[in-house]
């Protein structure tokens, strides 16, 4: 299919419409093109569980990276994305680059390299690219971006042969080793194989995946998300200061991952273990070996249909979050405490019922919240009074994760 008849199977003022408009007025007409998605994921159970080999829940919402893209028929990756100076990627050269770290162009070469690896083909394409998956959301844009990515270079250069739990671990590749962030799998997972899905990372070469099928529409919450548009910059040592102390205490026993670790043996062993990793450690792998328990606790209530004990966990995982792996406010900034004000802000408006918690991987960002129906205006006024208009954004579970849009 040419980008000109993308253009006009779709209504000009459409998403669809204006980001293939775009890619007709940079790069031209192309044939081979195609709209391709990477969504936004919600974490819904199992903070910071997955980098241990742990337990989540988590789901494809309906906020997305949406790209036309085309090949070009040279070595070449360019993409431009609205609002943001175009990135240029030579894939002769998929080397990471420490200048790039932190940047798209890193999470673009970095799911290049991933593929290659692979044993499979490349070729440059160009794409134009809009975003409503706001940066720092919690949703996790760059696993968006880096699914987007993969299902570009999946169904231009590599006929299909990756699904969706391949395009996750190249994700998780790009972002660990060229964007520089040591995320588990859990972002990519849920960007890209949609739904609500249950995974257990005991073996992350072979994880687990369950979809759980719970249709949330059918509960009377809506899932906000509180945007306290609070900065997620120079967080990254509070982010890794997680999993490397989780990681100090499973070392204590001579393994690398806590999921390794017999619970009994670890609450025995604390008073040796506070002297060899910190209180704040031995407190952090307390929140895993619950939190790990409480995921696959939260999938089994959905799969009953149990929503009531559903919000009970979520709000227990949310004090968890807050007292033991203390991930509500950085260390490093201890005056920024937007995500705090957020979770006891909304806690009072909720008064007992709903549930509310740190979304993702917490520190500054945003505020997960199952809010009932007919409380959902007085809890979004009473957001976005604190944290400014459009701060509260109710989304939903979507169906599908990353795609090739299928074209009538």
């Amino acid at each position: 299919m040419k980008v000109s008849q993308i253009v006009g199977s779709r209504a000009p003022d459409s998403r669809e419409g204006r980001v293939a408009q775009k890619f007709l007025q940079v790069y031209g007409d192309r044939e081979g093109a195609g709209l391709f998605s990477g969504p936004g994921r919600t974490e819904i159970g199992g903070n910071h569980t997955d980098h241990q080999h742990g337990r989540v829940l988590c789901a494809s919402v309906d906020v997305d990276i949406l790209a036309c893209a085309a090949p070009n028929g040279t070595g070449t990756v360019r993409m431009l994305s609205e609002g943001y100076p175009q990135i240029t990627v030579e894939l002769d050269d998929l080397a990471p680059r420490p200048e790039e770290e932190g940047s798209s162009a890193a999470l673009l070469r970095g799911v290049a390299e991933g593929i290659r690896r692979r044993g499979l083909p490349l070729a440059g394409f160009d794409a134009c690219a809009v975003s409503g998956v706001l940066s720092g959301s919690g949703l996790s844009s760059s696993a968006a971006f880096e699914v987007l990515v993969g299902n570009i270079f999946n169904h231009l250069c590599c006929s299909g042969a990756l699904d969706a739990v391949d395009i996750a671990r190249i994700g998780q590749y790009a972002e660990n080793v060229h964007f520089g962030k040591p995320c588990g799998l859990m972002d990519q997972m849920g960007s890209s194989v949609g739904g609500a899905v249950a995974i257990d990372f005991r073996d992350p070469d072979d994880p687990v995946v369950e979809a759980v099928d719970y249709d949330f529409s059918a509960s009377n919450h809506a899932l906000c998300i509180i945007d306290t548009r609070s900065a997620h910059a120079d967080l990254t040592a509070d982010y890794a200061a997680i999993p490397r102390e989780m990681g100090a205490v499973a070392a204590y026993f001579g393994k690398k991952w806590l999921r390794d670790v017999a619970e009994r043996d670890f609450y025995e062993a604390i008073p040796a273990l506070r002297e060899a990793c910190g209180d704040r450690a031995v407190a952090r792998a307390m929140h895993f070996f619950a939190e790990d328990r409480r995921a696959a606790l939260e999938a089994q209530a959905l799969k009953n249909r149990d929503f009531a004990e559903f919000l009970r966990l979520v709000n227990e995982s949310g004090r968890s979050s807050e007292t033991l792996l203390q991930n509500i406010w950085p260390v490093s900034h201890p005056q920024a405490q937007a995500v705090n004000l957020a979770i006891h802000l909304g806690a009072g408006i909720l008064n007992g019922r709903g549930a509310i918690r740190v979304h993702g991987g917490g520190f500054a960002g945003t505020v997960q919240a199952f809010v009932p129906e007919d409380a959902v205006e007085e809890f979004r006024s009473g957001m976005e009074r604190v944290f400014g208009q459009g701060a509260c954004h109710i989304l939903h579970i979507r169906p599908v994760g990353g795609c090739r849009i299928e074209l009538a």
